[in-house]
Parts: structure tokens; C-alpha cells; sequence
């Protein structure tokens, strides 16, 4: 059970350290497409999807990583005062009540979605955009898969913190 939760932790944060280079990247492409259009009143379809597409890689698929990371938003008001294991155990109730039904609702949602998308073969709708937008969908239940299992691994650490006799401060 250690060896599984440590190797979530290791799936994500290679996962975000992998997609931490899209953002130079965007950076280049957003640059190139200011450039073109203002220099040379040049820009396509293809290039902004291109960069919203990479947005949304880069937000998406850092799920999972910023929860490994502690830094998605929380009213720190009182939880911050609290004692490691009620923090433990306020983790572990927020994983069951809050973050599995959501991503159960996401992934329950989005598979018929992206299932359609691969089916037709989905490819934008704007004259020189680009294709295959079938595999941008594909990332929104993969994304919140990667956050399941993070929460998940988190709950398995957050129980042994619970259960262990000694209190880290």
C-alpha cells in the first residue's frame, strides 16, 4: 500500500514536471503569434487553438500534481490551527464527501463525450484549425482520473498519519 501511494506521487509529479515545458512552449507560440500578427498582420486558426489547447493541457493534466503539492485553494481560516492529525482527518472526509463524487460526476459526464469525439473523429470547426480535438477532450477524464488517484494516494497517507502514534508538528 506504501509502495502503491508513493508511486501516484511519483506518476504525477512526473507527469506535472512533463508538462511544466508546455508552458515555454505556449510562451514561444504566443510570442510567435503576436509577432506574426502585428508585424506581418499574419495569424491562423491553428495557432490559437494550438495555444488554448496547451492551456488546457497544462491546467488539466497539473491536477493531480497541484493536489500532490497541497496548493489547490482551501479556507486555511481554522484548518491551518488545527493539530496534523485533525488535518488528517479532515483531509480524508474532504476526499469522500467532496473530491470522489466529483470526480466520479466528471468522468461519468465527460466519457460519453470524449467516446463521441474519437468516434467522428472530431477536428475543429474553423477553417485551418487543427485536427484531431478528439484527443484534447481525452484530456479532461484522464486529468481527473490523475486527480482520483492523487486524492486517493493522499487519503492512504493522510490514514497513516492518522493511525501513527507519533505527532509531527
Amino acid at each position: 500500500m506504501i509502495l502503491s501511494y508513493k508511486s501516484i506521487n511519483l506518476l504525477n509529479k512526473k507527469i506535472g514536471h512533463f508538462v511544466s515545458y508546455f508552458s515555454i512552449l505556449l510562451i514561444i507560440i504566443v510570442c510567435f503569434d503576436v509577432f506574426s500578427r502585428y508585424v506581418f498582420n499574419y495569424t491562423t486558426a491553428a495557432i490559437a487553438e494550438l495555444e488554448w489547447h496547451l492551456f488546457a493541457c497544462i491546467f488539466l493534466l497539473n491536477a493531480g500534481n497541484t493536489l500532490r503539492l497541497d496548493k489547490h485553494v482551501r479556507v486555511d481560516a481554522l484548518y491551518s490551527n488545527f493539530s496534523p492529525k485533525v488535518k488528517s482527518a479532515i483531509n480524508i472526509l474532504g476526499f469522500f464527501i467532496f473530491l470522489l463524487p466529483f470526480c466520479c460526476i466528471i468522468i461519468d459526464a465527460s466519457l460519453p463525450y470524449v467516446k463521441n469525439s474519437f468516434i467522428i473523429m472530431e477536428t475543429s470547426t474553423d477553417p485551418g484549425g487543427l485536427p484531431f480535438r478528439f484527443l484534447i477532450k481525452a484530456c479532461i477524464p484522464i486529468s481527473i482520473f490523475l486527480l482520483f488517484l492523487q486524492g486517493l494516494s493522499n487519503c492512504i497517507e493522510n490514514t497513516l498519519s492518522l493511525f501513527n502514534s507519533t505527532e509531527k508538528n
